[in-house]
């Protein structure tokens, strides 16, 4: 009688647990929902009453304006450039940069590390009179160079990876460099391999960090052929505030690319997520 208990209430627990997943992904996939059904209306049932929950008729009018009157693809291109190689920057020099704060033994290390952390606190927002200064210093500022330079690193970056490279067993290593490897070669063949997991969460925040970022492109560009996507939907409210449908629509498509980055590597992402919380 009592394991029948037991029983019955572990499936409570876990019909509770379930119904809780079920509710909690049913709010954040109505957003989602409201925005691609609101980019398949006709502007005049937007703001229906009753609302629609489903586009009646169904109509893909704002995805044909929004790429025919503004220059979409040119941001859409714009934003898949610098987010791929500021994404690819940050994968060699945080990981590089990790690989010796967590392998190498060299004067300072505890310290400098534990200076990068302190600077890590400062909020990002500080920074940017004065990397904007260093920009035009440069004559950087309206060039793809003021997108990409600055963010090629982060400190959250290294952070991340170096916490993953310590779980990598020294005696590896170790064989590696007995059998001849260069130290950079031990990074290569050996470390980047089994990095993998942690890399992956790092391609997708550094990627999606990038490809929403709206403060830093607004303030250094100011020709419109080098916007990036936020940057050129914003300005597309500025011009069009009554086009909601329209508006949605350049939303929807801004999104595809990050939710196709997460598909494509989320059991990785999970692996890296979860490294080093069980032990053996």
């Amino acid at each position: 009688m009592r394991i029948r208990h037991t029983s019955l209430k572990n499936t409570f627990k876990h019909s509770l647990l379930y119904l809780v997943l079920i509710v909690s992904s049913l709010l954040m996939i109505v957003p989602f929902y409201w925005s691609v059904g609101t980019s398949l209306k006709l502007e005049r049932f937007v703001f229906a009453s009753p609302p629609q929950w489903w586009p009646d008729p169904v109509s893909i009018q704002s995805y044909v304006n929004i790429l025919t009157r503004i220059p979409f693809l040119r941001y859409f291109t714009n934003s898949v450039f610098v987010s791929v190689v500021v994404t690819l920057g940050h994968v060699f020099f945080d990981t590089l940069a990790a690989y010796a704060f967590a392998k190498l033994k060299f004067p300072g290390r505890d310290k400098i590390f534990f200076i990068f952390l302190l600077v890590l606190m400062v909020p990002s927002q500080v920074n940017l009179i004065p990397v904007y200064r260093i920009m035009a210093t440069l004559h950087w500022t309206d060039t793809y160079l003021a997108l990409i330079i600055p963010n090629l690193t982060s400190i959250f970056g290294i952070f991340l990876m170096r916490q993953f490279l310590m779980s990598i067993p020294n005696e590896l290593l170790d064989a590696a460099r007995i059998d001849g490897c260069s130290e950079f070669g031990v990074f290569r063949r050996v470390a980047l391999p089994l990095a993998l997991p942690g890399i992956a969460t790092l391609i997708i925040f550094t990627f999606m960090g990038v490809w929403n970022d709206f403060l830093w492109p607004r303030i250094v560009l100011n020709s419109e052929k080098l916007f990036t996507l936020p940057v050129g939907l914003a300005q597309l409210q500025m011009k069009n505030t009554s086009n909601e449908a329209q508006i949605m629509a350049g939303t929807v498509l801004t999104a595809l690319p990050m939710i196709l980055v997460f598909l494509f590597m989320q059991r990785q992402f999970i692996e890296g997520m979860t490294a080093g919380a069980l032990k053996e």
